[in-house]
């Protein structure tokens, strides 16, 4: 890629009371019950089937430009930890980045939980500086701070960080489109040899 900036590794971390979606269904092992009609037929409904009726199964697909990836499904969480790293690779600072949560269902299509949207160029401004920072700063220092507003999906401020000689910014996204929920997410810039660089 001629137009490769480096690559962002978005580590999504866990969401915070996610909407329900798994409202019907049934709870326990394995049951079978007598079919309504002319003539009984039991019934057999295999445990893989059978859902938590007040959860949700959920994961989290990020979309930048033409690039998607996606987590690990938690399954039956409304406070999930997926702990999964993604990365982008960046090529335009001003393009947004998507974040949808879905709620995995085995034989339907998978109900939206919810989405939000950030961008990266303040981080992106802040690490074209991070060379005059280093062996300056104790880790912790605060850089920069990013207010809440209705241009952005955030929660609450979120900052860009001086941590172990790398800026990262920690995020709380709150979920628009949905009765609740909040993901909480953390950037990391990654240089690449022979990319244009930011």
């Amino acid at each position: 890629m001629e137009n490769l900036l480096g690559l962002l590794r978005i580590h999504v971390k866990r969401g915070v009371n996610l909407a329900i979606r798994d409202r019907a269904g049934l709870q326990g092992g394995t049951s079978s019950a007598t079919a309504p009609g002319p003539s009984p037929c039991p019934l057999i409904v295999e445990p893989a089937l059978i859902r938590d009726i007040s959860s949700s199964d959920p994961y989290v697909v990020v979309h930048s430009g033409k690039q998607k990836l996606k987590t690990r499904v938690v399954k039956h969480s409304l406070n999930p930890d997926w702990n999964d790293h993604l990365t982008l690779s960046v090529t335009d600072p001003n393009l947004p980045v998507k974040l949808t949560v879905y709620d995995y269902d085995l034989l339907s299509a998978d109900d939206k939980m919810g989405e939000a949207e950030f961008n990266i160029a303040a981080y992106l401004e802040a690490i074209k500086f991070r060379y005059a920072l280093e062996g300056g700063l104790p880790d912790g220092t605060i850089i920069m701070k990013i207010q809440p507003s209705r241009q952005n999906c955030l929660s609450e401020e979120s900052h860009i960080v001086w941590n172990q000689g790398k800026l990262v910014q920690n995020m709380f996204l709150r979920l628009q489109h949905v009765e609740c929920g909040e993901v909480e997410i953390h950037l990391e810039w990654i240089d690449i040899p022979g990319s244009r660089g930011i």
